[in-house]
């Protein structure tokens, strides 16, 4: 699967965090707690040329535990604070404000020592669209204060953005590279719904991540939908499930188009259970 989408707004997010980068102190890289290395924007490290960073996981409630504890180990590894949230509850959220104060100190610190007047940390939030940085900048400021929307890339524009915790908020749309060739991102983007349903094959994708689920969580499907994955082809279980939700055309054959976005709707919003697609090489 090589996916081509790179809408202009893209590229003009891009060249805003060039130009806005000797503005800020920290950076938060959100990922998807459910794929961190997918929704990873390998464009990123190169454009933050060694800022602070502290990576953060959002959804993390959908994520398998086990699997995103390994993650944060993993970054701790590398030096890098990387923090579990729910942008949509607020959870994590205080802890998020506590790091960028910690990380940023020293930043502060050397303007007092300068004579400089104090002021707010600045920070900047990069991520893939669709992973969550409206909703998290809602929770930082404590009101609505950017637009949230169901389909990627749905924010617009740049905005700063001042906050009660002494931080201002520097919000860029969600950034995707100009042309994904690894079958696997392209899946692992589809499947959350980075990827826009309307410029993929859904009724594929459906099918391969059932095949992934069979393969690594074949419990979920049994629990969630009561259909039998032992000595099974992906497509019977997907048939199976089509069955069970009544998901059949007139003429009694199965309607794959809507099966197909009931499976991917009920995975998203964790219906199927905490499932991660990634995991981290622990040498």
């Amino acid at each position: 699967m090589t996916i081509n989408w790179y809408p202009g707004h893209m590229k003009k997010t891009k060249e805003l965090i060039q130009e806005n980068l000797k503005l800020i102190d920290v950076v938060v890289e959100l990922l998807d707690a459910r794929i961190p290395v997918s929704s990873k924007n390998p464009q990123i490290d190169d454009l933050l040329k060694g800022k602070l960073k502290i990576v953060v996981f959002n959804k993390f409630d959908l994520a398998d535990p086990d699997i995103l504890e390994s993650w944060i180990n993993y970054y701790k590894s590398k030096g890098i604070k990387s923090i579990p949230i729910n942008c949509l509850t607020g959870e994590g959220v205080n802890r998020l404000v506590h790091e960028i104060k910690v990380t940023a100190a020293p930043i502060i610190d050397k303007l007092k020592d300068k004579g400089m007047k104090e002021r707010s940390i600045r920070v900047m939030i990069v991520g893939i669209p669709n992973v969550g940085k409206s909703s998290l900048i809602n929770k930082l400021a404590g009101k609505k204060t950017a637009k949230i929307g169901n389909k990627p890339g749905v924010t617009r524009g740049k905005q700063w953005i001042r906050i009660r915790k002494g931080l201002e908020l520097f919000d860029t749309p969600g950034i995707l590279w100009p042309k994904i060739d690894s079958a696997e991102v392209g899946k692992n983007l589809a499947y959350v719904g980075s990827i826009r349903d309307e410029i993929l094959d859904i009724e594929e994708i459906a099918l391969s991540f059932v095949d992934f689920v069979m393969k690594n969580y074949p419990d979920n499907l049994i629990r969630r939908y009561d259909v039998a994955v032992d000595d099974k082809e992906p497509i019977e279980v997907l048939d199976d499930i089509a069955r069970r939700r009544g998901c059949l055309t007139k003429g009694s054959e199965i309607d794959y188009y809507k099966v197909s976005n009931i499976l991917l709707d009920e995975y998203r919003n964790g219906k199927i259970g905490k499932i991660s697609l990634e995991w981290p090489d622990v040498e």
